[in-house]
């Protein structure tokens, strides 16, 4: 019947001898871990005067436990010589993989000419491609910058027209009002200059109308005054019996 030992070593899959290297290192242990099970159970120790029980577990303790010590120390050495073993082992591959790999690529580079060289020229293809695309791209980016540039210029030229074309309104519209003030004040000027001689004329015109209208006065006087003769002098005629005649007579002096 199999013991536990040779189950775990069995469902490893290890190659026979190294399973069987393993089975002579650590068959005995696992042979006097069973027999101690056994021994272990039959001292029972219910009283303080059992001493040769207590005496018989100290010393299959320390049998034990000298036990358990080489079993680690056969397991480190196992572990190093395995670790060794596989440093070898890849040491040996790594040269050996070395070797066959650069045949193995040339002989595929042979063997898939065809393939290769399709690729090749997909991969040439997609590089040209890419190569249009990217100068395509560039080019774009150029002219893209070179138009913004361009209407950067146009716009810093417009801008400057635009100054220059409020200053200039700024002049004009200076100039427009110091014509306009200057309009005003000559028109105040002609204003005052029309209304002093309005008035001047209009004193002129009050001053001939008082002398026309003491000169009709003086006339009307003039005319009345001789009518006033004339009535004295028709008042004071005589008419010729014989002639009918009518005369002053003469004042005598």
């Amino acid at each position: 019947m199999e013991n536990q030992l040779q189950i775990i070593v069995k469902e490893s899959g290890l190659e026979q001898s190294k399973a069987k290297f393993i089975l002579e290192n650590f068959q005995n242990y696992f042979e006097i871990a069973d027999d101690w099970a056994k021994k272990a159970r039959a001292i029972v120790v219910t009283d303080e005067n059992q001493k040769a029980e207590m005496q018989m577990a100290r010393a299959g303790r320390l049998f034990l436990r000298e036990k358990r010590i080489a079993v680690e120390d056969a397991r480190k050495n196992l572990k190093e010589q395995a670790l060794r073993e596989g440093k070898a082992i890849d040491g040996i591959a790594n040269v050996l993989k070395a070797l066959i790999i650069p045949i193995e690529e040339y002989l595929e580079k042979q063997e898939k000419f065809v393939e290769i060289r399709e690729e090749n020229k997909r991969e040439a293809m997609r590089i040209e491609i890419e190569k249009r695309i990217e100068d395509e791209r560039i080019a774009k980016e150029k002219a893209d910058a070179e138009e913004r540039e361009k209407i950067r210029q146009e716009n810093e030229r417009l801008k400057k027209e635009a100054e220059e074309k409020e200053k200039a309104l700024q002049a004009e519209r200076k100039k427009v009002e110091a014509e306009k003030q200057e309009a005003e004040r000559k028109a105040k000027e002609s204003q005052e200059k029309l209304r002093k001689e309005a008035e001047e004329k209009a004193k002129k015109i009050r001053k001939e109308n008082d002398a026309k209208l003491l000169k009709e006065k003086l006339e009307r006087e003039r005319i009345e005054s001789e009518k006033k003769e004339i009535e004295e002098m028709l008042k004071n005629q005589v008419e010729c019996p014989k002639c009918h005649h009518k005369f002053k007579p003469h004042r005598k002096e």
